[in-house]
């Protein structure tokens, strides 16, 4: 399991696809390492299939089905529809969803299975630390990839080849003014200096 270091509002299609490959990774493992996966990379594969069906039905995702919301939470129990999640769409279209999903986790499979290939010896120097110490922390981590062999970049996605992207970059963010840095750090200070009594200071009386 992997602990995120920031929390973040809102992840980009690459990061979600990436988060694919990660959640692949213990199948591959199994497969390139032992040559016969097992039932422990389970939770991975539904965690991954999960992220997968909701980049397809809630986050649009994809060209093929487009921004468009697909399912949703429902409680019309008494209405003739199950507590749960409801499907609003079409068989065709669940078949469309069905294949949406599969390509996704194709494509992460296969790069995690490149991926490890090219980094055998890294993926070994990670057993064998995971053996010693059963968790490690980020600084850990990035000192046994050290020399990874990173796989090229993923080509630029469009969601329809008539939309193409902007070649203008976005707007640079702002930096915080001087004299605003200045106020919000006296500001600090002067709480910070409330919250300290100084030494030799009487203690107000109580009744």
């Amino acid at each position: 399991m992997v602990m995120p270091l920031d929390d973040k509002y809102s992840i980009t299609r690459n990061e979600l696809q990436d988060q694919l490959a990660w959640a692949m990774g213990g199948r591959v493992a199994e497969e390139i390492v032992f040559h016969d996966p097992t039932t422990g990379a389970s939770n991975d594969i539904e965690k991954a299939t999960g992220i997968a069906r909701k980049m397809v039905t809630e986050y649009g995702m994809t060209a093929a089905i487009g921004p468009v919301k697909l399912g949703g939470s429902s409680g019309e129990m008494f209405l003739g529809r199950d507590m749960g999640h409801g499907r609003d769409f079409s068989d065709s279209m669940a078949e469309t969803v069905d294949e949406e999903v599969r390509a996704l986790l194709e494509q992460a499979h296969n790069e995690a299975y490149q991926v490890l290939n090219a980094n055998r010896e890294v993926l070994d120097r990670l057993a064998l630390a995971l053996l010693e110490k059963e968790t490690l922390d980020h600084l850990e981590i990035a000192d046994i990839f050290t020399d990874i062999t990173k796989l090229p970049e993923r080509p630029q996605w469009l969601s329809s080849d008539e939309r193409p992207v902007s070649a203008m970059p976005p707007v640079e963010v702002p930096r915080q003014p001087a004299g605003i840095a200045a106020s919000t750090e006296a500001e600090e200070g002067s709480h910070a200096g409330a919250r300290r009594r100084p030494s030799g200071q009487a203690r107000p009386a109580t009744a």
